[in-house]
């Protein structure tokens, strides 16, 4: 199974386990979005991946395989995961054992909390050639505000260590291997708070965020949709791939 579940007291972690990058695609998606509703009562979930990586995004040699139809397949499944994340009423800590790339950075940004043990973090997005979907731009919104969007999307720019810190990408910075231990401990300091009020106000700060993508994503997605599959942009990730992932 490509998001594997382990259990450390009654705190939930979830492994991204997906090839070697631990990337998103279709399958992982729906997984992630299962596994959360399976850990529904736990105090609370650490999110993590396997290896030296926390993810690297979208899964762009499926994309390039699949073509237009896998993409329309793949979006709609891509924002239910992000958005899965987001909304989870317990607190859920991102324990970044490696890089958070692309859609992988903003999986980190839908968490409460993020540790860095080793890596970078950025969105990389428009480099490849495509726009983000609507979810995922206001979830790091929600996470960074919205005058850091420009120069954080439109450079593509990766931080790691100290720079990640400084912009507030991550929360705090550990030794890599204490990143899980740190996250536990995180994710149980904030499960011993009151669950119902934690939950209330968890859904008080994000409301705007919620109310904004459930506003436009009827219309935004589409474009989005239009936008990778376009044949430029198609062959741009076509490119992308052969170059870099091959």
């Amino acid at each position: 199974m490509p998001i594997k579940l382990e259990s450390h007291q009654d705190i939930a972690v979830l492994r991204i386990d997906h090839g070697g990058a631990n990337t998103l695609d279709t399958d992982s998606c729906r997984e992630l979005v299962l596994r959360l509703e399976e850990v529904a009562q736990a105090r609370a979930v650490v999110l993590t991946g396997t290896g030296r990586i926390f993810s690297a995004g979208v899964d762009l040699k499926r994309v390039d395989e699949g073509g237009a139809s896998y993409v329309s397949e793949f979006l709609p499944a891509l924002s239910d995961a992000l958005l899965a994340v987001f909304g989870f009423a317990r607190p859920v800590v991102a324990a970044l054992n490696g890089p958070a790339i692309a859609g992988g950075a903003v999986l980190a940004a839908a968490c409460d909390h993020r540790v860095l043990g080793t890596g970078s973090i950025g969105v990389t997005e428009l480099l490849v050639g495509v726009p983000f979907p609507l979810a995922a731009l206001e979830i790091l919104r929600c996470a960074y505000g919205t005058a850091p969007l420009p120069s954080l999307t439109y450079s593509g720019e990766v931080y790691g260590g100290e720079d990640a810190l400084a912009r507030g990408l991550v929360d705090e910075l550990v030794a890599p291997a204490d990143v899980l231990e740190r996250a536990l401990a995180v994710a149980t300091r904030l499960a011993e708070l009151p669950a119902e009020a934690f939950a209330h106000t968890k859904a008080q700060i994000r409301q705007p965020f919620h109310e904004r993508i459930a506003e436009h994503r009827h219309t935004d997605d589409p474009e989005v949709e239009r936008l990778w599959r376009a044949p430029d942009a198609l062959a741009a990730v076509k490119s992308y791939v052969d170059k870099v992932l091959r």
